[in-house]
């Protein structure tokens, strides 16, 4: 009986988050080996990172190069989605002062 290779979780490729709140960021820093060029301060190593608040803290995620464009992405849509709510919200608030004020016009009609 021939067996059946299933794919689990870890074996697939995970894809890029569709949505990411935070901020790119260049982390600057030495590596602390003592022959590497920046251990005098001069020319440290510059990594790209992803910072975001965790309840109430910062948390950073190192990334690699490779993976800046996918994350600006989500970033950018992540944004989008924030200006669209916002605007959204504040249509709410337009409308609710109009249903309001027409409520308290019936009420003062009696």
């Amino acid at each position: 009986m021939p067996t059946i290779a299933r794919k689990t979780a870890s074996s697939r490729s995970p894809r890029p988050p569709r949505v990411v709140r935070g901020s790119l960021v260049t982390l600057r820093r030495k590596c602390g080996k003592a022959a590497c060029r920046c251990a005098d301060g001069q020319q440290v190593h510059e990594n790209p990172a992803l910072t975001f608040s965790d309840a109430g803290r910062t948390r950073i995620v190192a990334l690699r190069p490779d993976d800046v464009p996918a994350v600006q992405a989500a970033l950018d849509r992540y944004q989008t989605a924030r200006d669209r709510l916002e605007a959204d919200a504040a249509a709410g608030i337009e409308a609710l002062r109009g249903w309001v004020a027409f409520r308290r016009q019936q009420d003062r009609r009696g």
